[in-house]
């Protein structure tokens, strides 16, 4: 049993980190198996790659949660990886030599419950806001009603994270294998629920990858109601980020009331 397997979300050819902890992973390889037929697919065993186009890197969660046996299990993503806490790699050009790597996670792991990327802060705006603002804001509500209905214990936290401007993003976490594996055993099925709720026949492609944009709200409710302490490192991009773009989308979509319709 290895004791961290942290899986790179990728859906195409792109640099790996070399560090033995990351686990390149093809995310829709039951779709696309000729895309990178010499990388772990996440079609194997107990899997939902076919629901890539609509899950996004939730297909690999689910296939770490089903097929890794590692002691401590996360995901990241080809184009946005967790960085060290270490000023010094905080200072490498290199993004690849910015990341946190095994030693420094078991590090983490020894005083906190689990490792997260950094939280995110809308300032201007609420969670519950920008989600309106750039997405469909409904699906929000249709979750708080499954909440309410199948597990009413999570309403607290969900309505104060729906009301507060901080949230953690990306579906990027490194867990004890148990707690990983809770966690996925309570959001998957909320999802498939949702799923039933939400009528996609008229959605385009960016608009069908709603279960991954609701996956990022589910995670601080389901930390916050089982008391479960974090630590939370950066986020490293490979690529430049264009800042300018992002801010300008996002006060397009705040006054001007412009959904989003690609990701940034």
């Amino acid at each position: 049993m290895d004791t961290i397997v942290v899986a790179v979300a990728t859906h195409k050819p792109y640099k790996m980190p070399d560090d033995p902890i990351y686990l390149p992973l093809h995310v829709g390889a039951g779709l696309h198996p000729d895309i990178l037929p010499d990388m772990q697919g996440d079609n194997t065993g107990d899997n939902i790659s076919a629901l890539n186009a609509s899950y996004s890197e939730l297909t690999g969660l689910y296939w770490l949660w089903k097929n890794c046996d590692a002691q401590f299990k996360g995901l990241v993503h080809y184009r946005r990886l967790l960085g060290s806490a270490d000023k010094s790699k905080q200072r490498q050009k290199d993004p690849y030599g910015k990341l946190v790597d095994g030693p420094e996670l078991l590090t983490l792991l020894s005083s906190k419950d689990v490792v997260l990327a950094k939280q995110r802060n809308y300032y201007i705006e609420t969670v519950y806001d920008h989600y309106s603002h750039t997405l469909d804001g409904s699906q929000l509500d249709k979750m708080r009603n499954i909440l309410s209905e199948r597990c009413p214990e999570y309403l607290p936290a969900w309505d104060g994270l729906m009301k507060s401007t901080r949230v953690h993003v990306f579906n990027m976490f490194v867990m004890p294998a148990a707690t990983f594996d809770a966690y996925c055993s309570w959001l998957f099925p909320l999802l498939d629920e949702l799923g039933q709720r939400i009528d996609t026949s008229q959605m385009d492609s960016f608009a069908a990858r709603w279960p991954g944009r609701v996956s990022e709200r589910m995670l601080d409710p389901w930390l916050t109601t089982n008391g479960i302490s974090y630590s939370e490192l950066p986020v490293v991009s490979p690529e430049p980020v264009d800042w300018v773009k992002k801010g300008s989308s996002f006060l397009a979509a705040k006054f001007l009331g412009k959904k989003y319709e690609r990701s940034f």
